[in-house]
């Protein structure tokens, strides 16, 4: 699908921006395990099939990968006030980040967690992990999750993030321009 065929899933034109947070292991994403991750090969070439996939649908992107949650902070406390609503793998934070999540929340925005498999299944399972299953902290504050797809769930969090970000009904809010 080319990306110019994208914008009949938007019900705006507003050009919302979006960022994506990928944590801990993240940056090593092409040496990880081809079952769960897929044939992605690097944590960049994830970040520019999303970029190319967000110009598709008229939304402005930035991206960062970190194994340091302090940075992450950082990057969250900077961005507050200049994105619409983030996509979060919290990878390696997944069970713990309490600081993380509670500095997603303290942002306003809505946002969704992503993982590349089934946190939920079992490890035999083919989309569990081979540690699994897992419980994420993350969850109770996200407004929305998409897991088990490999990369596609970053896709699916994004097209439904940027439909509720569409929807002013939604949220509940109307957004600024």
């Amino acid at each position: 699908m080319s990306n110019q065929h994208l914008h009949w899933l938007r019900q705006g034109d507003r050009t919302h921006r979006i960022m994506l947070i990928d944590g801990p292991n993240m940056p090593n994403l092409g040496a990880r395990n081809k079952r769960v991750y897929g044939p992605i090969a690097s944590i960049d070439a994830l970040h520019q099939w999303m970029g190319e996939m967000c110009e598709g649908l008229g939304v402005s992107f930035t991206a960062i990968a970190d194994n340091h949650e302090g940075s992450i902070l950082d990057a969250l406390h900077e961005s507050a006030a200049q994105v619409d609503g983030y996509i979060v793998n919290p990878a390696g934070l997944t069970r713990t980040g309490e600081a993380t999540r509670h500095a997603l929340e303290e942002t306003g925005k809505p946002w969704v967690e992503v993982h590349f498999s089934n946190i939920s299944a079992p490890p035999w399972s083919g989309r569990g992990l081979p540690g699994g299953p897992w419980e994420s902290n993350f969850t109770r504050s996200a407004t929305g999750m998409c897991m088990g797809m490999r990369h596609y769930s970053y896709l699916g969090a994004l097209v439904a993030l940027v439909a509720a970000l569409d929807d002013e009904a939604f949220l509940g809010q109307t957004l600024g321009s």
